[in-house]
């Protein structure tokens, strides 16, 4: 079966420490003067981007040359995608190429799954990112982040204010923040709440100035006005006023409370300037936390690895230059823990 990270629902309580226990022995290598490692030489990784990013890409990027991986960018615009070409014969033209692992964004919610469940490639599947439905590396850095500055997440209080309705950030936060035993409070005008909302493992409010007291994060999401076919409230004066993060805000917060914000920020909207650059922010370490993340997803998804895939003991190998040789393990042969394993 494959092994794919498609939606931070399908990583249980041990997975999702796994990665985080990864995440934190790989972020040595960002300290090291040279910063690579040779475990996945050998291995393909395509960056499929059907939408606009900045952090993701070169995120997911950094991680896999920092683990030798050869890495493919692909962006829709200049593509035959522009001419086109579907979904599926852009995935048969990957596996041609023999890519091990495709982390895909597209604009349309299940592209991911329909990519690797349809037997279009053989390779591993990461969604970085599917229209307004899960975006599952984003909640597992950001979980990263919490815990490195609050510890155990059991039991914390989580706030995330704002777009929750086009927000995939908020859902995958919501899935894994309550599968680590986190407390979760979504903030946000009606109109900009999901249809079910009540479903969600978490608690929902109207009243930013009543959750911010007893958070211990704070997390801004973007207002996607890109998606936004509708007034979905009356001026960015009102949202700003009503919803959005400022100095008088941030005074209410515990002494170790930190900010969040999944980038990129409309400054002065969700979050003012003083706020984005408080020292509680943590939003430029969000983005350095991500390459380590990443690069423990794409370290368990391909290295097929015992130790790896077994234990949360890894111990690292030393930097080496790239004409060194390593044992050539084929994507998959662990059979230990699975990322996402998805029932077919």
């Amino acid at each position: 079966m494959m092994r794919h990270l498609l939606s931070a629902a399908d990583l249980g309580r041990d997975d999702a420490l796994l990665v985080l226990d990864t995440a934190e022995q790989l972020a040595q290598v960002a300290d090291r003067p040279v910063k690579k490692l040779p475990t996945l030489r050998g291995r393909t990784v395509v960056n499929l981007f059907f939408e606009d990013s900045t952090r993701t890409r070169i995120s997911f990027e950094a991680a896999a040359k920092r683990l030798s991986a050869d890495v493919i960018n692909f962006s829709a615009k200049g593509s035959s995608v522009s001419k086109g070409e579907s979904l599926k014969d852009t995935a048969l033209t990957l596996q041609a190429m023999g890519a091990d692992a495709v982390v895909i964004r597209h604009g349309s919610s299940g592209a991911p799954h329909m990519l690797a469940h349809s037997g279009w490639i053989e390779g591993s599947v990461v969604n970085a990112g599917d229209g307004t439905h899960e975006h599952p590396t984003q909640a597992l850095l950001d979980a990263f982040t919490m815990r490195r500055h609050l510890g155990d997440l059991e039991g914390r209080r989580v706030t995330i204010v704002g777009d929750v309705l086009h927000s995939r950030v908020a859902r995958s936060n919501v899935l894994l923040l309550h599968t680590l035993g986190a407390q979760v409070t979504l903030v946000a005008p009606p109109t900009l709440l999901p249809v079910g909302v009540e479903t969600w493992p978490c608690e929902v409010s109207f009243d930013l100035d009543a959750a911010v007291p007893g958070s211990d994060a704070v997390m801004m999401l973007r207002v996607q006005r890109e998606r936004m076919n509708a007034a979905f409230f009356p001026s960015v004066r009102e949202y700003s006023r009503r919803y959005g993060l400022d100095a008088a805000r941030i005074d209410a917060l515990t002494d170790d409370a930190i900010v969040m914000h999944p980038g990129p920020m409309n400054r002065g909207l969700e979050i003012s300037a003083e706020v984005a650059d408080h020292p509680r922010s943590v939003i430029v370490e969000q983005v350095t936390n991500g390459v380590s993340v990443r690069m423990a997803v794409l370290y368990l998804l391909l290295s097929g690895s015992e130790s790896a895939l077994g234990t949360t003991d890894i111990t690292l190998p030393d930097a080496e230059p790239a004409t060194d040789s390593v044992p050539d393990s084929g994507p998959g042969t662990g059979t230990a823990h699975d990322l996402g394993r998805v029932s077919a």
